[in-house]
């Protein structure tokens, strides 16, 4: 901002540091990782097809066809690794999530086996791995943090930023507001309605609220919590789980667990420790006896961020 057009004086706004950085300067920003995908794919005129993992959410298929390209769909095996059926032919990009944040050596054996500059690696979940040498790395760091939107993306590609900046972020404040100063439950409509917001992925610049709060974002300890959370949890849960997890681990999004018995997601909810579910969409294009339809109903992703300790996170075996 020009310092001729600010204002001196009058109320304060939020005391919010800047001392942290944005992590990726690198990056380009966006009110959310689907708009980065949208922007990309908009500008990538040799791409025809775009593979694309049963297993992701629908906000982040949406960007393809508005785009004007064609799905494919690929599986995934029992290690979270594409499908070795799959084939890429020129005009072809694949899409790869890092589940969870613990598919690092999944990326690194994609981008072996095929050509890197046909693979976009979605990071939603996994921020704190570095972009990658490939087509394109999107990040979505409001999965990690307390910000309202955002969505970054590191490409060699030529992507001009937008000329409109995104000013709906004030609007998407009410959840985490609320659930500073309250509880959970009393945002949780507020986080549904702001969730909704992003659907119009029309491409916007990050607004100045977000690229604020991401500066004052202590990037390093949010880390240290995760891992030391991760560990604290899976050493007593991975004996029970039937995913297998790498041995080492670097600020993951949750620790995933998909227990070897039943365990009913409702009481966890019950007792005020909301896993989510990824992603109950996905039902409607798998088998009912796939690997993606079984991470859905079963797998839990239990939180091991950085607001927590591990004697809250020790109500968790109180329960399973």
């Amino acid at each position: 901002m020009n310092t001729m057009d600010t204002a001196i004086g009058g109320y304060f706004e939020l005391e919010l540091s800047q001392t942290c950085g944005t992590h990726y300067p690198q990056a380009l920003t966006y009110q959310s990782a689907r708009a980065a995908l949208l922007a990309l794919l908009r500008l990538s005129t040799n791409v025809k097809r775009v593979w694309m993992p049963y297993y992701i959410c629908d906000a982040m298929l949406a960007p393809v066809p508005a785009a004007g390209k064609e799905i494919c769909f690929y599986s995934l095996d029992d290690q979270l690794a594409v499908d070795t059926k799959v084939t890429l032919i020129p005009g072809d990009v694949l899409l790869y999530v890092n589940y969870f944040g613990i598919c690092t050596a999944q990326c690194a054996a994609l981008l072996q086996r095929f050509d890197p500059a046909q693979i976009v690696l979605d990071l939603s979940q996994a921020f704190y791995t570095q972009p990658y040498k490939c087509y394109a790395s999107i990040y979505s760091p409001r999965k990690f943090f307390g910000i309202p939107d955002g969505g970054l993306l590191v490409t060699a590609v030529p992507v001009p930023l937008p000329e409109i900046q995104d000013t709906g972020s004030e609007g998407r404040m009410w959840h985490l507001i609320k659930r500073l100063g309250g509880t959970a439950e009393t945002g949780y409509q507020d986080f549904k309605h702001a969730e909704h917001s992003l659907d119009n992925m029309e491409p916007h610049g990050m607004s100045t609220i977000t690229h604020r709060l991401l500066r004052s974002v202590n990037f390093e300890a949010a880390r240290s919590a995760r891992n030391r959370n991760f560990a604290y949890l899976r050493k007593y849960l991975d004996i029970t789980n039937t995913l297998t997890l790498p041995a080492e681990v670097d600020g993951p999004h949750c620790y995933p667990y998909l227990p070897d018995h039943p365990v009913h997601k409702n009481t966890l909810i019950r007792n005020r420790i909301f896993v989510a579910t990824y992603w109950p969409d996905v039902l409607a294009r798998v088998s009912q006896d796939s690997f993606e339809a079984q991470l859905v109903s079963q797998c839990l992703p239990i939180p091991c961020d950085q607001r927590y300790s591990e004697d809250t996170l020790s109500r968790i075996f109180d329960l399973l």
